[in-house]
């Protein structure tokens, strides 16, 4: 088909806020242009306004579409893409996956919370020299999970301080990214924890990350909502031109 004037500056417009164009931006565009020039506009106003470094937001990204709560294969593809084009490195997109793969601990830490309460444990522990250094390298003082790990199985919460510390510290993320792309993951819809984040800011905050950057990467989680739109768009599209019919739908986009 073509585009109209207004529907070309709007596909311009789209492709500068967001960095990509797919199939299921172009349905959009013939059937209803002006969502996608709001939408545009809206989810590329948290990626372009903020302090955050465009490397950072793409890791950021890297991270939500990775994270099992959401799985959006196209997105990590187009988000490493733009993360690498950005000066991340591959030690970089692997401390995010890492990341990522201890996503799942943030309810473990909230059930032995529990398990600790109801089961009438001392809120805290006198850890061994050796073991207390290595988890206060991982884990805040006043953790309460802590106490409740060393008490019920101290052999997992060494093993949980092993998976969690990372390698080499000059190659990487530094420790206060790590808490920024932490804290997106846990304030975004498709995971969302209010007990985590709680933690993670503060840390984040004491250790001088600014409200601005902490903003920021909450503010980059919530448009990812559209990738329904997308499946709904590639659906659409294939009702109208009768192709793809009883095929699996994996629309190529991103956040």
């Amino acid at each position: 088909m073509t585009l109209t004037p207004e529907q070309q500056a709007i596909k311009a417009h789209f492709i500068a806020e967001r960095g990509y164009w797919r199939p299921w931006t172009e349905t959009i565009l013939r059937i209803n242009p002006e969502f996608l020039r709001r939408y545009a506009t809206y989810a590329g106003y948290p990626a372009r306004n903020g302090p955050l470094s465009k490397r950072m937001v793409e890791l950021i990204y890297v991270a939500l579409d990775a994270s099992s709560t959401h799985l959006f294969a196209s997105g990590i593809r187009t988000h490493i893409d733009m993360a690498l084009q950005a000066g991340a490195t591959p030690a970089d997109i692997l401390d995010v996956l890492h990341i990522v793969t201890a996503q799942g601990l943030e309810t473990v830490f909230d059930a032995v919370g529990i398990l600790a309460e109801e089961a009438g444990l001392p809120p805290t522990v006198h850890l061994p020299s050796d073991q207390r250094s290595r988890v206060g390298a991982i884990f805040p003082e006043d953790a309460p999970f802590v106490a409740a790990l060393a008490q019920l199985d101290p052999g997992y919460l060494d093993v949980l301080v092993g998976f969690l510390s990372y390698g080499d510290p000059m190659e990487g993320l530094m420790p206060t990214e790590r808490t920024i792309i932490e804290i997106a993951l846990s304030a975004c819809f498709t995971g969302y924890n209010p007990v985590s984040l709680r933690r993670q800011i503060r840390i984040a905050l004491e250790a001088g990350v600014s409200r601005a950057e902490i903003l920021q990467a909450i503010q980059l989680g919530a448009h990812l909502s559209v990738h329904g739109a997308a499946l709904g768009a590639t659906i659409l599209e294939e009702r109208l031109t009768g192709t793809a019919a009883g095929t699996a739908l994996k629309p190529e986009g991103t956040a």
